[in-house]
């Protein structure tokens, strides 16, 4: 959720407002600022980036789904998206800029009266259109996306301006008073705008694009960077990231110089003295922000922006994160790194955190080719992004890892959240990490049934799993000649003994280390074939900070036990406005199981691999367990109580 200043938000981040107060800035002139007349071409950039990307992802067309629980989660969310009438999307710009308007509002954070209005209808929801056309074909989608681009073209101001909430909000936020994040939806609109143009081609979103970057730097350039430091106390999304791209993508070097006033100095100078002071900062509120810092880096090869990035990434997602990959609290970062005591709540890990934490993700391992980045992304992927959805396309704001909670997802038209907007984003994008490339090596970081074509190579590799129902992948490679390159298989950090490989039947005397690549490099034929084994085993990991409360793993795969639905009712799963469900349910303790003076689980086992069935013996008889992201519909608990009291299974 963004931060600030509602009176309609969680009455827990009432208190937490980060506006300045005492901030009295008075309006100024604008700046002039030229445009861009040779802008790069969709899918290039008019600035050369540094070369500081080893790793190079494929484009997302180039990147087929095969059926799977991917593809599946991903046509669930076009569905839904396809639900979503243009005329209702741009209603609040049209009202906003004075233009006629018959259609019927939409609800929750799109209400005609919130003040954060069109962050979901002008942004995310251009950003997935133009996703669901680059990653799965959807013409429909890039069809919505162009009839939405023109109407918010239709109510942009002349001086770039465009909203679906007045330009006096800022004023409000630069004087000081309370608002509710302007910057943050102005990001979204900008962002969803560049999308279109560098993954559909759409040139009217660049110049919609150019004229909210014209404004913002005129607007910033009325303020001292004092005056600025305090401005930036309010969240402000990922500014400096999407005014990166904007420069990248047109050569104004004042797209730069305005991005780099969103500089946070409070976060920014800590993280690169490789120091963590987190604790008590709004989580998602923090991470955009390193988003443009590594943007930057990319840009200008700056080191000060790469150890930014990466420090942050690492004291997260070592330090601040449960077993799913998940991060937060009350949306909040409320302890010391490595103390995530009493911290599972209903209001746990934030899926707008763990979105973002996957993108920053993508950023690392460009720069470094370390395998060990997708262990993290694969577990996140699966646990904290793949069971965010129900089966009509509705999204979770929190991942509950509260004993006894159930899972609760926003409605079709009356939420709007943040995460409803990113996890839109999100399903549309599966195919976007599978495979990387590095020159004429090729590298499989993720066992998920898809397609790859890569022309430059005259080279297409198909991926065929069932994985995480079989402990298997099998690669087919397709040339029209012979060709010599490295093929990299990810071992995963998890794999139990017994991996092996085998090309065209033959299994060969090598492996690698989990936690590395396994590297083929031959000279590759038409229909030559690669078998990987996935051998995966239970293994448990503590909370940090609490070694009494363990999580069960299965390969990646967190487990969570099956509570049952007595007394759930629609309410208590489907929330409006304010993502709380009614009533809240009360905190269980968590289920006991007994410990094991090896520290084995041997009150876990696995009924069938096939099927991802399990049982634990507790204390208060056997539960059902099953992975976390199929879980739906029911009550839960992902973390365990070890109890050396406690009797074993039967």
């Amino acid at each position: 959720m963004p931060s600030g200043c509602s009176d309609h938000r969680r009455r827990f981040l009432k208190n937490a407002a980060v506006a300045a107060a005492s901030l009295a800035v008075p309006p100024r002139g604008f700046a002039d600022v030229a445009d861009v007349a040779d802008p790069a071409k969709p899918g290039q950039h008019a600035v050369r980036e540094q070369p500081v990307r080893r790793m190079q992802a494929f484009g997302l067309g180039q990147v087929k789904l095969l059926d799977s629980d991917f593809s599946r989660a991903a046509a669930i969310n076009q569905r839904y998206l396809h639900t979503l009438p243009v005329d209702r999307l741009a209603h609040s710009f049209r009202v906003q800029a004075g233009l006629p308007s018959s259609a019927r509002p939409f609800g929750g954070w799109e209400k005609p009266d919130c003040e954060l209005r069109g962050h979901f209808t002008g942004g995310h929801y251009l950003s997935a259109a133009a996703l669901a056309h680059a990653s799965l074909g959807d013409a429909l989608m890039k069809q919505r996306g162009d009839e939405l681009v023109a109407a918010l073209a239709a109510c942009q101001r002349p001086n770039g301006y465009v909203s679906a909430f007045p330009e006096s909000f800022f004023d409000r936020l630069s004087s000081g008073q309370k608002v509710w994040a302007p910057f943050y939806t102005i990001h979204k609109i900008l962002a969803g705008m560049l999308d279109m143009y560098t993954l559909t081609g759409n040139r009217q979103a660049l110049d919609v694009s150019i004229g909210i970057g014209n404004w913002t730097v005129r607007w910033l350039n009325g303020f001292s960077d004092a005056e600025v430091a305090h401005i930036l106390k309010t969240e402000y999304g990922g500014m400096n990231e999407a005014l990166y791209e904007l420069y990248a993508i047109t050569g104004n070097e004042r797209y730069r110089d305005a991005a780099h006033r969103f500089d946070q100095a409070s976060l920014f100078d800590p993280l690169s003295a490789h120091r963590d002071e987190l604790q008590g900062l709004h989580s998602n509120t923090q991470i955009p922000k390193v988003l443009g810092a590594a943007r930057r880096y990319e840009l200008t090869g700056e080191p000060r922006y790469r150890r930014i990035a990466e420090f942050f990434w690492e004291t997260v997602t070592h330090n601040r994160t449960y077993a799913t990959g998940g991060s937060s609290n009350d949306e909040f970062w409320k302890t010391g790194p490595g103390d995530l005591k009493d911290q599972l709540g209903l209001y746990s890990a934030e899926c707008c955190v763990a979105y973002n934490l996957l993108k920053l993700t993508r950023y690392v391992y460009a720069w470094s080719g370390d395998p060990r980045a997708f262990d993290y992304y694969e577990r996140t992927l699966y646990n904290a992004r793949l069971g965010t959805q129900d089966a009509e396309g509705m999204k979770l704001y929190y991942y509950p890892l509260q004993p006894g909670a159930a899972k609760f997802y926003n409605s079709p038209t009356d939420s709007f959240w943040c995460c409803t907007g990113s996890g839109a984003e999100e399903f549309a994008r599966f195919n976007d990490s599978i495979y990387f490339r590095d020159g004429d090596d090729l590298y499989v970081n993720l066992f998920i049934a898809s397609e790859l074509d890569w022309p430059e190579r005259k080279l297409r590799l198909r991926q065929e799993t069932a994985f995480p129902r079989e402990p298997l992948t099998r690669l087919r490679v397709s040339l029209p000649a012979p060709a010599s390159f490295a093929l990299h298989l990810r071992v995963p950090s998890w794999i139990a003994p017994g991996a092996g490989v085998r090309v065209n039947g033959e299994a060969l005397d090598v492996f690698a280390s989990p936690g590395s690549y396994l590297t083929l490099h031959r000279a590759w034929r038409d229909g030559d074939r690669v078998e990987l084994d996935l051998p995966m085993r239970l293994h448990s990991e503590a909370l940090p900070g609490d070694d009494r409360l363990q999580a069960a793993l299965y390969g990646p795969l967190v487990l969570a036990a099956r509570l049952g639905s007595q007394g759930l009712t629609h309410d208590m799963q489907y929330c409006g406005y304010d993502a709380a469900p009614k009533p809240e349910p009360k905190p269980r303790p968590a289920p006991r199981v007994a410990a094991n003076a090896s520290g084995g689980l041997d009150w876990l086992r696995t009924v069938s691999a096939k099927e991802l069935r399990f049982e634990a013996g507790t204390r208060d008889g056997t539960v059902a367990v099953a992975p976390l992201n199929e879980v739906h519909g029911e009550r839960y608990a992902v973390y365990w109580q070890i109890d050396s009291d406690a009797p074993g299974p039967g």
